[in-house]
Formats: C-alpha cells, structure tokens, sequence
C-alpha cells in the first residue's frame, strides 16, 4: 500500500505547515536539526522530528506541544560487532536503515508539506527522502552540512571504489532530489553550484547561529557559584576564579577528524615553559577514541609530562554545557573540514556564550566564523596552539585575551531565531 499524500489546503483555511525534519543520526547531538524544528514550531508550525533517541534533546523540544519525536529504531547489535566484515555488515546496516526510514517517514508519521533532511549521512537518507517526498507530494529540503563522501575519505582514501560511488551517488542526489538547499557557508554553497555537483535548485546560506541558551557570563558571582557546583571544576573553582589557573574548555566527539593528539601535544610544549600559567582543561563529548586518549592523558600525567595542566573528561547536560562555556577563559576547537567548505557549530555555541576560542583553521570557510585577532586565532600545528596558549595566558596577554572576549561577546548578538527568519521563514511558508 502506497504512502498516504500531502493534500495541500487552500490559504483561507488557515492550515498550519507541516514539516518533517530528518537526521539519521542521535537528535540528541543534532543541535542544528533540533533549532530547525524549534523555529517552525515557534511560527506555529507542526513537526515531526525523525533520528535516533540516544542523548536527550534540547529541553524546549520535549516541552513543545507542536514537535512530535518519531525514533528510528537503531540497528542490530549483531552489527556492531568487528568481527563481522565490513563488506558484510554496512550493506546490512543499510538495508536495516532503508527498511526503518521508510516506514517512519511513509506510514508512521502523517504527511507533511516539507521534508528537511540533514546531509550526511547521505546513504541511505538522500535516495530514500527523494522516494518519500515524490510519493507523497513533499517538497523536499537538504541542509548541507558537509559532504558525505569526503568524510568517509579521510577513512578509506579518495580512490577507495566505495568513495567514488558514494561521491556519484551524493552528486546524483543533489541535483536530482530537492526543492531548495541549505548549506552552512558561502563557501559550500559556491562548491554545490560548480563541478562535479552542478545543483541547479536553489541554494539558501543559513549560518549556524548560537541558540539563546548559550549567553555571555553575567557576573563574577555567577562564575564563582557555578565553577564550584560543577563536580569536574569544585576543586579549582578559586583559583580559576582569581585567575591563578586558566580554565579551557573542547568539545569533541573523538572521532579521526577531530585530532585530539594536536591538542594534547600543545600542552604538552605548553607545560615545558617555566612561567606558564596552570590550566584546568575540560573536554566534553562521546565518541569512539575517548578510552584511547583518556589512557594517553594517565600515561602522560604519569610521566610527569603535564606539571601544572588537569585535563578532565566530562559529558554534561546541555545547561551545563552553556554556562560552562561561559566560564572558561578559551575554547579550544579542533574540528579539521574534510570538505573544507563546512563549519564546527561548537565555536558558535563559544561565541554565543562570549567565549573567544583558539580554532583549528587549515580550510577554505574558516574565515566566514573566527576573525583572526578579533575573535579568536587560528592554528594549525601544536607548535602554533602552545604558542597561542602561551601568549594569551602570559602576564602580558591579559589585554588581548580582553579584546578576543570583546569580538566574540559581539558574535553573541547574532542569534539563530534572527538568522532563521530572515533566510528559512518565508520560504518554509511560516512567515507572511
């Protein structure tokens, strides 16, 4: 039985619009996807909100009347195991993916006039979103946050058989499936329009943009009253507080195209200098490296590699999440574009909390995001990040360290809600 279709009503009946908005991925960790169906939501428009339910989503999305979360039911654990060839198990995963988003987005959820969908993963969620949108008369959005092809290029190379056929393939799709597109930079959006991707459909900018949880420091009082409540910096609260230790914060997901390593031998120069100043390192996030390094992280502090540094692990609620932001002295962003053209939403999640951030900047977009010496600096060595460190925590760093806070407490006026608007809102049909 085929799919039930999206019958559009005509203006005097007032109807609400209707979006689903697909990730297949954690909507817990899709911060992007979750604004999006907040911002139609705040409009008065009806979601349906598709990924897996793995972290919990953002608090506003659960407590939303107008936003219904559909899970997809995860794959086998059988899967999982590495054992089992890749050759053997990724058509599986696959099969098992086409089977539930089909019935999700065809059976279980009522039709909808739009179908945004979140690119990558593109296989199988491309081909199946085009299949969908056609049989029921949906118009079909892809946000572009990256490419998927080149992502699984920086695991099996870019003359892996398998990379050049997810790389046609996502070529394919994206000139033959959407109404409009969405990327996340000028850059992206100048690369979809030129070889080998040709898309011919509108392409709309939209800028990842802080939420409104994410807010510059109010108060010392307020520092001092969180950094002593938070379990992972209780210990080093006053002095972070009185500036005898910097506080810094990452947020990774440990995975190769974050190089957790950079980081770490940055402290390590760093740690070498007699007149360095303490620091009190926080990395957040799950992710399959984490065990690896958090060894790396003991045998360094073992081998007395690391005098004067703590680094401490921590997953923590989005709340928390915020308000540390908005406590630390500098994020730390390691995010490397494999497509060169994409944007880490965590140094906008630093800049909407008034946090200036050191940044990985060996790509074509990054310019779009930090301004060197207004907001933040770039670096591409460890050499580079301990040569940062060590200006900015050094006695004489204190005013450009000022300055940076500045130009990203400026960076903290541009909201998504505002940005939303002004690029999705009448487009999506809910703002006349």
């Amino acid at each position: 039985m085929l799919p039930s279709r999206y019958v559009k009503h005509s203006p005097a009946s007032h109807e609400s619009v209707s979006v689903q908005v697909l990730v297949l991925g954690d909507i817990g960790r899709s911060p992007r996807m979750q604004y999006h169906a907040l911002s139609v939501a705040r409009h008065g428009g009806r979601v349906d909100l598709i990924g897996y339910h793995e972290s919990p989503p953002h608090p506003d999305l659960l407590a939303s009347p107008r936003i219904k979360i559909y899970p997809l039911a995860p794959p086998p654990g059988l899967l999982k195991y590495k054992s089992i060839p890749f050759i053997i198990s990724g058509p599986l995963k696959v099969i098992w993916q086409i089977w539930t988003l089909i019935r999700v987005l065809g059976y279980q959820t009522p039709p909808a006039r739009w179908l945004l969908v979140q690119n990558p993963p593109s296989i199988p969620t491309l081909a199946i979103a085009l299949l969908i949108s056609v049989l029921r008369n949906t118009h079909l959005m892809i946000d572009w946050h990256n490419y998927g092809w080149t992502i699984l290029a920086g695991t099996k190379g870019r003359n892996h058989p398998f990379v050049k056929i997810s790389k046609a393939y996502e070529c394919a799709l994206g000139q033959a499936a959407p109404t409009a597109n969405i990327t996340v930079t000028h850059a992206m959006k100048r690369q979809l329009e030129r070889p080998p991707y040709n898309v011919k459909a509108p392409i709309l900018t939209l800028h990842d943009r802080p939420a409104s949880i994410f807010q510059p420091l109010k108060s010392h009082l307020d520092r001092g009253s969180f950094l002593e409540k938070l379990p992972e910096t209780r210990d080093f609260a006053s002095n972070i507080v009185a500036g005898r230790a910097r506080l810094i914060v990452s947020s990774t997901s440990w995975t190769p195209d974050e190089d957790f390593s950079l980081l770490l031998d940055a402290l390590v120069r760093y740690a070498k200098e007699e007149t360095a100043h303490p620091i009190i390192a926080i990395i957040t996030g799950r992710g399959p490296q984490k065990a690896f390094y958090e060894e790396k992280i003991r045998d360094l502090q073992r081998a007395g590699n690391l005098p004067n540094i703590r680094i401490l692990t921590a997953w923590l609620t989005m709340e928390d999440y915020a308000k540390l932001l908005s406590c630390a002295d500098l994020g730390i962003c390691l995010h490397m574009s494999s497509s060169g053209v994409d944007l880490p939403m965590k140094v906008v999640d630093m800049f909407g909390s008034g946090l200036p951030v050191a940044a990985y900047s060996g790509y074509e977009s990054f310019s779009e995001l930090v301004k060197e010496g207004v907001n933040g600096c770039g670096f591409e060595t460890a050499e580079e990040l301990a040569a940062i460190l060590k200006r900015l925590f050094s006695e004489g760093g204190s005013a450009e360290l000022r300055t940076l806070r500045e130009g990203a407490e400026k960076e903290s006026d541009l909201r998504w809600d505002e940005e939303w608007d002004r690029v999705l809102g009448r487009v999506l049909g809910v703002i006349d």
